[in-house]
């Protein structure tokens, strides 16, 4: 699972940047908005609409767009209507890519990624043509401050941990998508670093490709990250 390590400590970097911009703002406030809106406005009862706050207080958004978010998602306040969609294609060297989109104009999403792959070389594809090659993961990022693999996965040996890897100073530990907050917890319990929880696409069979691909790679996936539309995407690049 190294690929899907390697790509999420370039977008943690990314996200410092796109910070500054408000760019990481305005997509968290969507989700949050989309989230309430599912799922009600209580997190007692809302584990996306909970980790989406604990992910918007680690980017220090304040509390009131966080509550104007919510409460948009009710119907408390008025708002524009996103929804949820997920879009599949095939990036340099065939590389498999998923992108979640909150849109409220599916017609411009769809072309604007269209644009992308094929600059890229590659090319948007079928519902379910590469879907079936990821599975949907719990993701604990952990900075590693020293410790060894060994150590972690000692602190975490009650858990049910499917993976675990590094990638520079970052621990990317992997589970259920239905243990993520128990062993988020535990990691906090055992004084663990916890720099990011979420629920990701993870590739089953990570693809191997030669350096120069893998930048044309990277490129694309940075590229389909800074559309306003795109949330997350995810490649089986290993």
């Amino acid at each position: 699972m190294s690929g899907h390590s390697k790509w999420a400590t370039i977008k943690r970097k990314k996200a410092a940047l796109d910070a500054k911009k408000g760019k990481v703002f305005t997509k968290i406030i969507r989700e949050i908005t989309v989230a309430a809106r599912d799922g009600g406005g209580d997190i007692a009862g809302n584990a996306k609409l909970r980790l989406l706050i604990e992910k918007a207080k680690s980017e220090n958004m304040p509390i009131d767009n966080i509550t104007r978010a919510i409460k948009k998602g009710t119907g408390e306040l008025a708002g524009e209507n996103y929804e949820p969609f997920m879009y599949e294609g095939y990036g340099p060297a065939g590389v498999a890519i998923l992108v979640e989109t909150l849109s409220d104009n599916k017609n411009r999403t769809v072309s604007d990624l269209r644009h992308l792959f094929i600059k890229s070389g590659g090319k948007l594809g079928e519902g379910g043509s590469v879907s079936w090659m990821f599975e949907k993961k719990g993701v604990i990022a952990i900075k590693s401050n020293g410790h060894s693999e060994d150590e972690v996965l000692e602190k975490l040996i009650d858990y049910n941990i499917d993976d675990i890897s590094l990638d520079e100073d970052l621990f990317h530990i992997y589970c259920a998508t239905e243990d993520l907050e128990k062993v988020k917890k535990a990691a906090e319990t055992q004084n663990l670093k916890v720099e990011s929880s979420e629920i990701a696409w993870v590739a089953k069979n990570p693809l191997e490709t030669s350096a120069h691909d893998e930048e044309k790679v990277y490129k694309l996936l940075e590229e389909l990250e800074d559309l306003d539309d795109v949330n997350s995407v995810f490649a089986n690049l290993k």
